[in-house]
Order: structure tokens, then sequence, then C-alpha cells
């Protein structure tokens, strides 16, 4: 099982079937929202199979693609390879030591659907600053707080745990605790919204 391997954020599983696809159709949209400009130097953290990742190496001039599942993270390799993308590199590693795992600045960092589960987030905000270049960002795509049932694709209920769910102001607490200044919030249709942070000076 996936949230078994040692160091997985709770609630953060794949989802099933084709409803991710339902949820969001066109991943490009949720990025460029997010502040992705062509030509950045991208980690997609927590990256899972790869839906963002994809549209983001389409975009980006590199892109790291880092997930502690490792057959998760070959699931998005070979969405890249199929698709003739080359330009992204794939780590298995623990969001909590990505400076470790990134030797260079990086201008945009991106994490989808696991800030939520983190258990020291202000912890990973520091992290994901020691990585960020002078004008980098770090933008987090979550669920909204709301009832999980309410949230439903294709008929269903679908995300995570009503009480796993962050605020906006809660996502902001948090990235700020860990040294990162906020920048902007955007809407995520139809249940996430995206919380941008840049280094703070």
């Amino acid at each position: 099982m996936t949230s078994a391997i040692p160091g997985f954020f709770q609630g953060t599983e794949m989802p099933n079937g084709g409803w991710w696809k339902a949820l969001w159709p066109e991943p490009a949209g949720v990025l460029a929202a997010s502040g992705l400009k062509p030509g950045m130097d991208v980690v997609d953290l927590c990256c899972g199979d790869g839906w963002f990742t994809l549209p983001i190496a389409r975009v980006a001039r590199r892109v790291i693609a880092i997930d502690i599942d490792a057959d998760l993270l070959e699931v998005a390799r070979r969405r890249l390879i199929d698709a003739g993308v080359t330009n992204c590199e794939f780590i298995v590693g623990d969001a909590y030591e990505l400076a470790s795992l990134v030797s260079r600045p990086i201008d945009f960092v991106f994490m989808a659907n696991a800030f939520h589960g983190v258990p020291d987030r202000p912890r990973l905000a520091r992290a994901v600053a020691r990585t960020l270049g002078p004008d980098g960002r770090f933008a987090i795509v979550n669920w909204h707080r709301q009832p999980r049932e309410t949230t439903t694709v294709l008929d269903e209920p679908r995300g995570p745990r009503t009480e796993l769910r962050l605020s906006p102001e809660q996502t902001i607490a948090d990235a700020e605790a860990g040294g990162l200044r906020f920048a902007e919030l955007v809407d995520v249709p139809p249940y996430h919204y995206g919380a941008v942070f840049e280094t703070a000076p």
C-alpha cells in the first residue's frame, strides 16, 4: 500500500480510475493560473503519476519531478517518454530533503494535493525556500476546506478527508512560518485554490 511507504504524506494517494482527468481536464490551465511561465526551471514536488509534470515540461526549460513513491515516479517517467518529452529529471526522494535533492536555484516549485498531508508544513516550506532563486515562487494547490461529500467528481465524493483539508489562511500561515512570503491567492475550479509564495527579503 502506498501510504505504508516511510515518509509518505497522509491522505495524498493518487486517485483511482479516470476522475483525475474529469476533475482537471486541462492541467496546463491550472499551472498557468498558478504562475508557471515559459523558460522556468521547475520542481514538481510530490508529482505522483505525472499528471502535472507533462504540461509543466511542455512550458518549462527544465523540470525535476520528485516523489517518494518509486512506482508512481516510473508511471510519470513513462508518461513523458510516451509524449516525447526529454527535459525532465526524475528523483525518488523525501520532500523534506528537497534542498539536498536539487543542485541549482529553482524558479518555480509546484505542489498539488499534498500539502494538507505534510506533518510539519513550516519545515517543508523552509526546504522549498532554500531551493528557490531570488525571484522564485512556490505554488501550493489545495482542496478547499469544505465537506468531502460536497466535492464530487463523476458522482462520487473525492479528495482527502474533510478534517485534513486546509483553509487558505492555514496554508498561508504555515508557509509564512517556514520563511516564505505570501504573494497571491488564485482560484482553481471547481474545488481548489492556489496559494503562491515567494522568498522573503
